[in-house]
């Protein structure tokens, strides 16, 4: 559904998220640095900013009042506040974003564990874990990062960190939200969002749509943009508060669709320079579908104010299918696109048949339906139990969780001719002929954490246990109905602890220092011996207030005795997602984060100002071959690609009871897109870049304000990636605008 016509209606109306009144704008200095923030207590890491800023590790939580903020849709943009961070984009509106926690590798997010509401949320985290499904952050309530030591609570992936969503809580009074935007790109935004709670029972109901035409340039000025629907209803059962033994029963559901013209297909470097919004005609069948949806149940118990359990059962199903332009054939030779895009010189007439300069045959254009299934289902459970000493403070924790997880692949291959710009299908392919198989994991995982807290030290020990069996049911291309005449069957299986301790020392309240040493870990593939990933990571900071300017610097070393890599279509390699080893690495870093009001004692006024900064450096310790794109022959000294070794976010703001201004600024250095070392060849960089964006409120009642949001204020053109194949460019400049009412 289309939001254009709803905007206008809303227009009448109003919209948008409301803050809370510790969130309100007559109390906004700067939302990074304020302590009152409301605790979410439902599936949660943190819950405020207080609890992150205390932890024995590297955390961050983004607060509804820095959300609304900021005013971003895109993950990406979100994120990239965060030093430690590292975002590689691909769509410009972060449908499917590539993030890296502290070096890890950023394809399809895979090497970092992905949660909403404290669930596993990538489509299958264990048996194939790059997430081509992410959820909107336009109707999250808050997000946590967590980096570095005791993190071992998180799993599967410890070496680099975990991220959780935090999905519209359910208000403790009958309340709503209504939100509209429209803007460049014929883009449109409608949410809503009613809730209510009385003794015994709360809920809400909230709808997000999120649409575009899209920014880029494809033949007869086709959509190239995305349509995506959200539906969340939260229901909630609870005891009397004055129980004894405080109990709730919570069901969320969650559905979400989407239908987005995207390809994987870019532009060389000369095609790039000249206009880099522009498609090839040959990616005009390119289209992703999808379908999510989610049930989540959650029991609550206290049975004191010391003593409670909180147990998740979850079900998470994933159907996709993305249609694209896979390889092209010219005089009897195939070639892969991204081959193509990369030697346009070697392969004249495969090039002219992508851009549609030459008429091509039939059968000449190969799309692959590269349709898949995935299931993702467990039941978790965590056990707290919190004690006083005399000068000290214990806590326990215990996790369990038993989890299923499957990727069913079943795709196939259509054919087709290009005439006259205009693709025609001559072959149409028999799904399941090109991949039949389904890869699986079952994983049971525990852990126990004891925080111990004498004065002002803080210790926090903690193990982790995964015990995964992961196997492939291969049945083949020629048996399609899965009789299993050919079925070939391949499993692995895992056994590890992982340790974890950190530590936090306040000198007083304006002085800390923390730091810890846990291990790393990521699941290996399903072949037989395949061993998993496995790190030491190491780090070291201090969070302080200093004259006003509050703070934190860490610096950090993550030893891997042996990274995997994955081979991912969407990183230019084959699609196999077949895992191999790329043995022993070092990253090493500081991340710092600066926050200073500078109207701090302004009662009418606040500027508030941030400044957050990371240095990456990686190395490959060791050389090896591989048939991943963006790896290929790594030689001992070479750097991990797609890392940006300097990278620079900063905002100024100007904010008042009646309205807030906030210019964000970031710096993203120049990263190679293979491995290597020494000065980067051009076809294998992607150029640093700086973006302005811009966000404005105005509140023209206690209930009813009025927002604009300006993307790549200066409209720099600028790339951002080089996979799957060739160059990828980011947002260019976009002004979005809408209304917001809360009642």
């Amino acid at each position: 559904m289309k939001t254009k016509f709803l905007f206008f209606i809303l227009l009448i109306t109003s919209s948008v998220i409301a803050q809370n009144t510790n969130d309100s704008v007559n109390n906004s200095t700067d939302s990074i640095q304020k302590l009152e923030e409301v605790l979410i207590k439902t599936n949660v890491i943190f819950g405020n900013k207080y609890i992150a800023k205390n932890r024995t590790g590297s955390a961050y939580y983004i607060s509804p009042a820095e959300l609304k903020k900021l005013g971003y849709t895109d993950i990406n943009r979100v994120l990239k506040t965060v030093p430690g961070v590292t975002i590689v984009e691909e769509d410009g509106f972060g449908l499917r974003p590539n993030i890296s926690l502290r070096g890890t590798s950023p394809e399809r997010s895979a090497k970092i564990s992905l949660m909403e509401d404290g669930v596993l949320i990538a489509p299958a985290p264990y048996s194939a874990s790059a997430a081509y499904y992410f959820p909107s952050v336009a109707r999250m309530e808050a997000v946590e990062i967590l980096k570095g030591s005791s993190q071992v609570q998180y799993g599967p992936f410890t070496s680099g960190g975990a991220i959780n969503m935090v999905s519209t809580q359910i208000p403790d009074h009958f309340s709503g939200r209504i939100k509209a935007t429209y803007g460049s790109f014929n883009s449109g935004q409608v949410y809503a969002s009613v809730g209510d709670s009385n003794k015994n029972f709360g809920y809400n109901v909230e709808y997000l749509n999120f649409n575009s035409d899209g920014f880029k340039n494809l033949l007869n000025d086709a959509n190239t943009g995305f349509d995506k629907n959200d539906v969340v209803a939260k229901f909630r059962l609870n005891t009397d508060k004055e129980a004894k033994i405080q109990q709730s029963f919570e069901t969320k559901f969650q559905f979400a669709d989407e239908v987005s013209n995207e390809t994987y297909l870019g532009l060389t470097d000369t095609d790039f320079k000249k206009n880099p919004f522009d498609r090839y005609a040959s990616s005009q069948e390119d289209q992703m579908t999808n379908e999510h949806i989610q049930l989540l149940l959650t029991h609550n118990i206290e049975f004191s104010k010391n003593f409670a359990i909180t147990t998740n059962g979850y079900f998470n199903r994933f159907e996709r299918n993305w249609y694209k332009l896979n390889d092209i054939t010219a005089n009897g030779d195939k070639e892969s696109i991204a081959n193509i895009v990369a030697n346009p010189d070697l392969y004249p007439t495969h090039f002219n048949y992508m851009t549609g300069v030459e008429n091509a045959p039939a059968d000449a254009l190969t799309v692959k339906a590269n349709n898949r299934k995935y299931i993702s289902k467990g039941v978790q459970t965590k056990l707290d139990y919190h004690f006083y000493g005399e000068n000290t403070f214990h806590d326990i924790e215990l996790g369990l969780r038993y989890h299923y997880d499957e990727e069913d692949r079943f795709q196939w291959k259509d054919y087709y001719s290009i005439i006259d710009n205009t693709m025609q299908l001559t072959t149409k392919g028999i799904p399941g002929t090109d991949a039949n198989r389904i890869s699986s994991a079952k994983a049971f995982a525990s852990y126990v954490m004891y925080k111990f807290k004498y004065k002002n030290l803080t210790l926090t020990p903690g193990l982790r246990y995964e015990n995964i069996v992961l196997k492939r049911e291969n049945y083949g291309t020629s048996d399609v109905s899965r009789t299993g005449i050919d079925l070939s069957v391949r499993e692995n299986k895992v056994d590890i602890f992982i340790p974890g301790i950190g530590f936090n020392y306040k000198f007083n309240n304006n002085y800390s220092v923390f730091g810890g040493v846990h291990k790393g870990f990521s699941p290996p593939g399903n072949e037989d011996g395949q061993k998993p990933e496995e790190s030491i990571n190491y780090e070291l900071g201090s969070r302080f207030n200093f004259k006003g300017v509050k703070g934190e610097v860490v610096a950090f070393y993550n030893d891997y005795s042996n990274l995997l890599g994955s081979d991912l279509a969407a990183s230019g390699g084959t699609g196999s997602l077949d895992v191999f080893n790329a043995g022993e690495v070092a990253v090493k870093g500081l991340e710092v984060l600066l926050n200073y009001d500078a109207l701090q004692n302004n009662s009418n006024f606040s500027l508030p100002l941030t400044v957050g900064y990371t240095y990456t450096d990686t190395e490959f310790l060791n050389s090896f071959g591989s048939d991943d794109g963006i790896w290929g022959t790594v030689s001992e000294g070479d750097e991990i690609p797609y890392i940006a070794k300097h990278q620079l976010n900063t905002s100024i703001g100007l904010e008042h009871k009646k309205y807030s201004i906030n210019l964000n600024g970031r710096y993203n250095g120049a990263f190679r897109t293979v491995s290597g070392t020494g000065s980067i060849p051009e076809n294998q960089k992607v150029e640093s870049a700086i973006v302005l964006d811009l966000a404005g409120r105005y509140h023209i009642t206690s209930k009813l304000s009025a927002t604009a949001n300006i993307i790549n204020l200066l409209d720099n053109e600028y790339a951002v990636s080089r996979v799957p194949a060739g160059l990828r460019p980011g947002h260019p400049f976009g002004i979005y605008a809408g209304l917001e009412f809360q009642f």
